[in-house]
């Protein structure tokens, strides 16, 4: 068959890894065995009800069966700008705003619009599995900035500045951390702002987990604290994680207007407008009131303390407590190279593999977000399966 029939460029793209563990899980799960998955990215809730009855009703309306606007429907970027005052103190016209088909596609669409090839990315690491992949299509270069245990898994401005280069173009923000649950404080945006700002880069800030976050860590927005990035920053978030809407795929992007503009005519000949009755429910839920991400983050703030403790006391495993999103990260370096049932696992994807088949348990392993020898684990689920899926972990590495 010839090398040609796909093409490279596409041919070249890594899988989801997070999908991929997932998807084995409920394989597993469907085949009927009692599988516990850590690797989900999504709430363990459902979407609240006012939500939902917003979207019935807009299926019943005629206007929601036709062709919306490409950038989003104007009421629903009305929202969201008020929304994004309210939230994080960053005030944005409706103008500055392209509604999306969820988190992942305003990724796309941002390096889509900026970048040329050969243009460089700084994206500190572990990182989430997506962003490089839309950075290689768009002829664009990754560029890693490796982050530890020890440094809380936040990158500092001087590793930053070690990885520029003069074809450096944009870094990637994200705090709240997928998949680290890292949180960077006031002071470490200003300086990577300020940074950015002299050197002239473009920030992309992911913002969707802004409302995750525990104990006495805060949320704070990169443009707000550094107001003069603003024509070189691109805000990306979505209702996925705050609304428990995963699957109603609607996400937004923030932007100069020229920026905006170009994405916004690259979306009207990839997917056009977003679903409409799924833009309905999104305008229901930035709107409305915020009780249910309350409730939600009360149980992740519950849970994660218990999937810290858990975790910790495992000997070989070091976990730092999650400061946002629902992901613990434990460095299992400790674990590897010994012998479990007669198999030696060497890296965290062997680990996660022989967890799979003889525990039970889904984890995603480090290779997928760019760094061996830790693995990202989910609190997004009930606390029984969490107490269970931790406990069939400690049995297997004791």
């Amino acid at each position: 068959m010839s090398s040609d029939r796909i093409s490279r460029r596409v041919g070249a793209i890594a899988p989801s890894a997070t999908l991929a563990v997932s998807n084995k899980a409920k394989a597993l799960k469907a085949a009927g065995e009692n599988v516990i998955g850590f690797g989900a990215g999504e709430p363990d809730f459902a979407t609240p009800d006012h939500i939902v009855e917003a979207a019935v009703a807009a299926c019943r309306n005629p206007v929601n069966h036709k062709y919306g606007a490409v950038g989003g429907q104007p009421e629903l970027k009305e929202a969201l700008a008020a929304k994004t005052l309210r939230d994080s103190g960053f005030a944005c016209e409706p103008a500055d705003i392209l509604v999306t088909n969820g988190g992942k596609h305003a990724v796309y669409n941002t390096f889509e619009a900026l970048l040329n090839p050969g243009d460089e990315v700084i994206i500190p690491a572990p990182y989430w599995t997506t962003y490089p992949e839309p950075v290689a299509l768009a002829g664009g270069v990754t560029v890693p900035v490796l982050t530890t245990a020890p440094n809380g898994f936040r990158a500092t401005v001087e590793q930053l500045e070690a990885a520029r280069t003069p074809n450096t173009k944009a870094l990637v923000f994200v705090s709240p951390s997928n998949p680290t649950g890292a949180v960077y404080s006031r002071a470490e945006i200003e300086a990577i702002g300020k940074w950015a700002v002299e050197h002239d880069i473009w920030v992309i800030t992911d913002e969707i987990y802004e409302h995750l976050v525990y104990g006495d860590n805060e949320f704070n927005s990169l443009p707000v604290v550094v107001p003069e990035i603003r024509d070189k920053c691109v805000v990306l978030n979505g209702v996925a994680k705050t609304y428990a809407m995963t699957g109603w795929r609607v996400g937004w992007m923030i932007g100069p207007s020229d920026l905006i503009k170009a994405a916004s005519n690259l979306q009207s000949h990839s997917t056009s407008n977003v679903c409409n009755v799924a833009q309905a429910a999104a305008l229901a839920a930035v709107a409305g009131p915020l009780d249910a991400v309350v409730e939600m983050r009360t149980a992740f703030d519950r849970r994660r303390k218990t999937m810290h403790r858990l975790l910790s006391g495992i000997e070989g495993v070091d976990c730092p407590e999650p400061q946002g999103a629902f992901y613990a990260y434990p460095d299992l370096s400790g674990v590897l190279g010994r012998t479990y049932q007669g198999v030696t696992p060497n890296t965290t994807l062997e680990l996660a593999d022989l967890l799979l088949e003889k525990a039970k348990v889904a984890i995603v392993p480090g290779e997928a977000f760019g760094v061996e020898g830790g693995a990202r684990l989910s609190f997004a689920l009930g606390d029984d399966d969490l107490g269970e899926g931790v406990g069939r972990i400690a049995e297997f590495l004791s």
